[in-house]
């Protein structure tokens, strides 16, 4: 039983930078990739790809489960 607690406290959980954070801010306030990537100053093929590079980094398969992910940790 202690060896399955040491692995979990082992296991790091992952960071977003203050730019990932600001676009899954973007994303939960409910606008659209290509508004977003507007606001963010970003082609909307950037901003896909990087949901993809978070939601990936997260673990997480939608960008909506990024966000749910970022506001229970409150980054958002």
């Amino acid at each position: 039983m202690e060896q399955a607690t040491l692995a979990r406290q082992a296991v790091e959980e992952p960071h977003l930078n203050e730019e990932e954070i600001r676009l899954l801010a973007q994303i939960a306030s409910g606008v659209t990739a290509d508004v977003a990537a507007r606001r963010l100053e970003l082609s909307a093929r950037t901003l896909r790809r990087r949901l993809r590079a978070i939601c990936d980094r997260l673990g997480v398969n939608t960008p909506i489960e990024a966000v749910v992910w970022a506001a229970r940790r409150q980054l958002i």
